[in-house]
């Protein structure tokens, strides 16, 4: 039973299937390359936000330390994004590292952050 829809993109009645949403290939390619647009923009703006995370994070350590303590306003003035983090690990004590790829840092109460470099 082909049932009488409304297209999501040009909003003209269409006769179809249940499931289907476009009226013709153009409006679905249209739909479906916006989407894809979004989607990347979206991410490029966010890998940005992470290249500079962690270009930071190395800057502060440099290149012969392994870890170094700093206090939080040190980050903040670099305009370090906390909020961006590939993935976060919690250790034994119950103490959340987060990580920007192969860097990590962890907040401690009195506004210290302690920074760290995986070893290769």
């Amino acid at each position: 039973m082909e049932l009488e829809k409304k297209c999501k993109i040009c909003s003209t009645f269409f006769k179809g299937r249940k499931g289907k949403i476009f009226c013709s290939l153009r409006c679905k390619n249209y739909y479906h390359t916006n989407l894809r647009k979004a989607t990347n923009n979206a991410s490029i703006t966010i890998d940005r936000f992470l290249h500079r995370n962690r270009s930071i994070l190395l800057e502060i350590v440099g290149k012969n330390k392994v870890q170094i303590k700093v206090p939080r306003s040190v980050l903040e003035q670099k305009k370090f994004r906390f909020k961006y983090h590939t993935h976060h690990h919690i250790n034994s004590k119950g103490k959340m590292y987060h990580y920007v790829y192969d860097m990590s840092w962890m907040q401690f109460s009195d506004d210290q952050i302690l920074i760290n470099r995986a070893k290769s």
